[in-house]
């Protein structure tokens, strides 16, 4: 099993910045794939970005150039920094890890419990 804990979120002005962390604990494997998600009031859930255990990013077209994720493998987190942020933004961020477990034929996928993210304007 895994767990994953946000933090971070919070109540900020348009323009403004927030970090999110993502701590992951639990059986990890080397070989992963996390993820940030958001999901705005009566809005489908959406990809935000997402980032290989090497290292390999891609951003949804709305954040790219304000947005960025990375990771610390020796810490099992990920992060978001979230500049110049629009009131679009407001969104509840779900961090994921999906991970592929020796012997299994498919993919795991674990979500965090989500973390509120306002941006007034």
């Amino acid at each position: 099993q895994v767990q994953l804990v946000e933090s971070g979120g919070g109540l900020v002005q348009a323009g403004g910045s927030l970090r999110l962390t993502c701590v992951a604990s639990g059986s990890i494997f080397s070989l992963n794939t996390m993820k940030w998600y958001r999901q705005a009031p009566g809005k489908q859930i959406e990809l935000v970005a997402s980032i290989t255990s090497r290292g390999s990013t891609n951003y949804e077209d709305s954040v790219k150039g304000r947005f960025t994720i990375s990771r610390d493998n020796a810490k099992n987190t990920v992060s978001l920094q979230m500049s110049s942020l629009k009131p679009e933004d407001t969104a509840v961020y779900y961090c994921n890890l999906e991970q592929r477990p020796p012997s299994f034929y498919t993919s795991v996928v674990y979500w965090g419990q989500g973390t509120q993210v306002t941006v007034s304007s």
